[in-house]
């Protein structure tokens, strides 16, 4: 019982050593650095011609994927800042123009991102369904990202691109088809 309460004391000691004096945010930040890197990667990746393509029917095409995204970041990193904006992605078209825009919803996100601390993470600000804690409108910021990031690889694959996720790995799964 004294050496599992040392380990946990020796624990809770050592992360703000690992990560500095905000070990909650900075993980924070590096997960959305990872998923934005993988989406504006996908978004550049895809051929313009290869926009309209969807696996499936009923599924959302590659475009309309990037416009979702887009949207979605700004509106919830914007009004993480106390500003709800929506990026219009949903009536672009062109893949420069859907490009331009997930890049400014990104730009958006890395203010928030970077405005965040431990000290503010349980700050409640309002979010969708109600009041949330800053660091929960992020962390669920970057879930939601990294599940269109998901599809986006996999319209990658369907389309003989290795997403960026999985680029420099080596191996059959990350040859081009």
């Amino acid at each position: 019982m004294i050496r599992s309460t040392f380990l946990i004391v020796l624990t809770g000691l050592a992360l703000p050593a690992l990560y500095g004096q905000d070990p909650l945010s900075t993980e924070a930040k590096q997960a959305w650095t990872r998923t934005k890197g993988n989406v504006l990667g996908a978004a550049q990746k895809m051929p313009e011609s290869d926009y309209a393509f969807k696996p499936a029917p009923e599924s959302q095409s590659f475009r309309d994927l990037v416009a979702h995204t887009a949207d979605s970041a700004m509106g919830a990193c914007s009004g993480y800042s106390g500003e709800r904006k929506n990026a219009g992605a949903a009536q672009l078209q062109s893949k420069a123009e859907l490009v331009a825009a997930l890049t400014t919803a990104m730009e958006e996100c890395d203010k928030a991102y970077g405005s965040l601390t431990d000290a503010k993470a349980t700050e409640m600000i309002a979010g969708r369904g109600g009041q949330r804690s800053r660091l929960g409108v992020l962390y669920g910021n970057t879930i939601h990202i990294e599940h269109e990031y998901a599809q986006m690889a996999v319209q990658l694959r369907l389309k003989g691109q290795v997403p960026p996720s999985s680029e420099g790995r080596g191996g059959p799964a990350t040859k081009k088809q």
